[in-house]
């Protein structure tokens, strides 16, 4: 019987998908965390009898065939890359980018990756950096008695020195854009790195076309929606069940197919 194979492949789906929402809800409150969703195909069919098959000698054929599918798989986890709301922390060390974008961040071997997440600190010589110690592109370094920081919506970043009435530019933090977020590879710490389905990141100042500004004092909040995910959990596991019972069917048929006298 087709039927234990084809529920089985359901069990094994709705398992990747309760996997992808308890994920979802175990960072509901991770900053700039972009939730995701899964993506299932069915599989292949086996035609028994094909439409359009010829039914006699006069040309008529069937209008219908008949097919049975093998069941389903995961065709992907795709993020949805949708606004979180922003929360104001009144720390001049945190942004946040409202719109499209991802700082870039240099890391230790030489690579860039992508976040959204702007909870930077600053090292022991004065770099911003991410809370992991990674430099964020373009190495801004506050000077010594630093005595305030800005950045401006456009990405323009300065300080003021001292007793220096006039503020000291320090660098331009700009902002990347993929034409296909999805193909952006997730390596955890909340960095994502570029993949050839993302393809090349176009670097642009904050506040161009298509781009989102950066919002000092703020933090984006993950996108997640904890009623939506709660659903989803529970149509996962009904879906589960359900499935569950038809391999208890098909045994039961099997069961009495092989007790026949």
């Amino acid at each position: 019987m087709r039927a234990l194979n084809i529920a089985a492949t359901g069990m094994l789906a709705q398992q990747t998908n309760v996997d992808v929402t308890s994920n979802n809800i175990a960072n509901m409150t991770t900053t700039g965390y972009k939730k995701a969703r899964g993506h299932f195909q069915d599989l292949i069919y086996q035609s028994h009898v094909r439409a359009g098959s010829p039914t006699s000698q006069q040309g008529t054929m069937k209008p219908v065939g008949v097919e049975v599918g093998l069941g389903v798989k995961a065709a992907g986890v795709v993020r949805v890359f949708t606004q979180g709301t922003l929360n104001q922390t009144d720390n001049d060390l945190h942004m946040a980018v409202d719109g499209q974008g991802y700082f870039i961040v240099n890391m230790p071997d030489g690579t860039q990756s992508y976040t959204r997440d702007g909870s930077f600190q600053l090292s022991p010589e004065g770099t911003l950096v991410t809370k992991d110690g990674f430099e964020v592109e373009p190495g801004i370094n506050l000077p010594d008695n630093t005595r305030k920081f800005n950045v401006s919506s456009d990405g323009l970043v300065t300080a003021f020195v001292e007793n220096d009435a006039e503020p000291v530019e320090l660098g331009q933090i700009n902002l990347a854009t993929f034409i296909n977020d999805a193909g952006l590879r997730s390596i955890g710490g909340n960095m994502l790195v570029a993949t050839a389905a993302s393809g090349e990141p176009e670097i642009l100042a904050p506040g161009e076309v298509g781009v989102g500004e950066i919002e000092q004092n703020f933090l984006e909040n993950s996108n997640v929606d904890v009623v939506q995910e709660i659903t989803n959990l529970i149509t996962a596991q009904r879906a589960y069940e359900m499935n569950s019972k038809a391999v208890e069917a098909a045994d039961q048929m099997m069961s009495t197919a092989s007790n026949m006298r």
